[in-house]
């Protein structure tokens, strides 16, 4: 059987964020989002996922790039002046190995995460972390600990077939893909092994930004048997600090397509939430299929 979940990132990032995301799971294909507790919009995304109770939604751990729960005087050495956290994730990596001091704080900012969606009162579905950063060993492990006193059952691991991306787009680079492998599958162990369920495989990566209607389309054409997770950024135009050269109004549209809808049926797909397919040996419910 083939079962997909098609995850909104960057859920709370903007309004913008959170409506593309409440019509392509109205509308379209999407059946769960990645909510990033600390955003400018995180109660605007969380009231709606209250009122879109078939959305399954999980928590988007943000490390870099943002802001954190705790006061920045809290978590020093994670922040800059301005009380964001630092930019460099290689710089941030090897910090965490060096001091203690760094490994405490990383800790109490992903507990207060966790704190902070369950706060929400929304079922958590997921985990994974802003810019794959999760697949740093400490943080992976912390996600799988951590996680377990709030409930986490899944979580992401960011391996992706680039096999499968070359039978739609032949000249799709391996490189990117083959790079990140050796850490997405020791993320994998390390996960499957704190009993957490993770995805056969993941698609988002090389397209980062550029989900459109037709890679969208090819991939569920292609998709072998098993659970397979792909991601996407919608959004229904640009927001502050959104990134540069991403298409969110193409992912949008191509979440809400007739012919991707279609190539769903076709496909005899399952569509869910990580929840959904968390027990192999449960049948999901007819949770969300396009129509």
């Amino acid at each position: 059987m083939r079962r997909l979940i098609v995850t909104a990132d960057d859920f709370g990032a903007a309004v913008e964020v959170n409506e593309a995301v409440e019509v392509a799971h109205r509308e379209g294909i999407l059946t769960a989002a990645s909510l990033m507790v600390s955003g400018p919009a995180a109660d605007d995304a969380a009231a709606r996922a209250r009122r879109n109770p078939r959305l399954r939604v999980g928590l988007h751990l943000v490390l870099v790039e943002g802001r954190p729960v705790l006061p920045p005087d809290s978590v020093s050495r994670l922040v800059d002046a301005s009380g964001s956290f630092r930019r460099g994730m290689a710089a941030m990596g090897a910090s965490f190995a060096a001091s203690s001091e760094v490994r405490g704080q990383l800790a109490a900012e992903i507990g207060a995460q966790f704190e902070a969606f369950r706060a929400t009162g929304l079922a958590l579905d997921h985990c994974n972390a802003h810019k794959h950063f999760h697949l740093h060993p400490l943080i992976g492990s912390l996600i799988a600990s951590i996680g377990r006193s709030y409930g986490l059952r899944a979580a992401r691991v960011p391996l992706e077939p680039a096999a499968l991306l070359r039978k739609i787009e032949p000249g799709t680079p391996r490189m990117p893909s083959l790079a990140l492998a050796p850490w997405a599958l020791l993320l994998r162990r390390r996960f499957r092994a704190a009993g957490l369920f993770t995805c056969d495989r993941l698609f988002g990566l090389q397209w980062s930004g550029g989900m459109t209607r037709d890679r969208l389309r090819g991939l569920i054409a292609h998709l072998p048997t098993g659970v397979s997770e792909i991601y996407l950024h919608p959004a229904t135009g640009p927001y502050p600090g959104c990134a540069p050269g991403y298409r969110y109004r193409e992912e949008l549209e191509a979440l809400t397509s007739p012919k991707v809808a279609a190539a769903c049926r076709e496909r005899a797909l399952q569509l869910g939430g990580f929840a959904d397919f968390a027990d192999p040996r449960a049948e999901a419910p007819s949770l969300h299929r396009a129509a």
